[in-house]
């Protein structure tokens, strides 16, 4: 089963691992690779900013990526959503999906979010099938946007709502549910 649970001290050096792979960084959208202070600063502020959150995403226990929302402390009761599949054997599988349906979950039950958004590489098709599965919909395309290896790349800009969450979340977590990947 596809679960997210709360960060723990030892996260920060698999995740730092995870960052490291090219298959993991060829698709974030920061400039450069953050060096091991840098990245242990982040996973800090990511466990005691109000405005951050984060979660492992897991399989049967075992760490297979991670999800966070960020600008929680804005009035306007929004987040940006980002995610990655740091383990090989997570990709194409589902995990990314379940994932998304349990961060929107958190994101409008638990935290009372009116809306959620993301910004995905333009050619990140696994992401944006993943979100797209969840009920995100496309609200934008960002030329030139982000510089990765200092090529200029587009961005694809997401959003859910919490009243389009609710008409959605029955169907999505039923399926995931009869496909064995998430708990009832």
């Amino acid at each position: 089963m596809i679960e997210l649970r709360d960060l723990r001290d030892e996260d920060e050096a698999i995740l730092f691992q995870w960052r490291s792979e090219p298959e993991v960084d060829r698709w974030m959208s920061d400039a450069e690779l953050p060096s091991r202070e840098a990245h242990a600063a982040w996973f800090n502020a990511l466990r005691t900013d109000p405005d951050l959150r984060g979660w492992m995403i897991t399989r049967a226990g075992a760490p297979m990526g991670l999800i966070t929302l960020s600008g929680l402390s804005s009035h306007h009761r929004r987040a940006s959503l980002h995610w990655f599949l740091g383990s090989a054997e997570a990709r194409g599988r589902g995990v990314g999906r379940a994932a998304q349906v349990l961060g929107l979950d958190l994101a409008f039950g638990e935290l009372g979010l009116h809306k959620v958004f993301a910004e995905v590489m333009a050619d990140n098709d696994a992401a944006l099938k993943a979100q797209s599965a969840a009920g995100f919909r496309r609200e934008g395309y960002l030329r030139g946007h982000v510089l990765k290896g200092g090529e200029a790349r587009d961005v694809v800009l997401l959003g859910i709502l919490a009243s389009e969450w609710a008409e959605l979340r029955e169907g999505a977590r039923r399926a995931l549910s009869d496909a064995n990947l998430i708990a009832a």
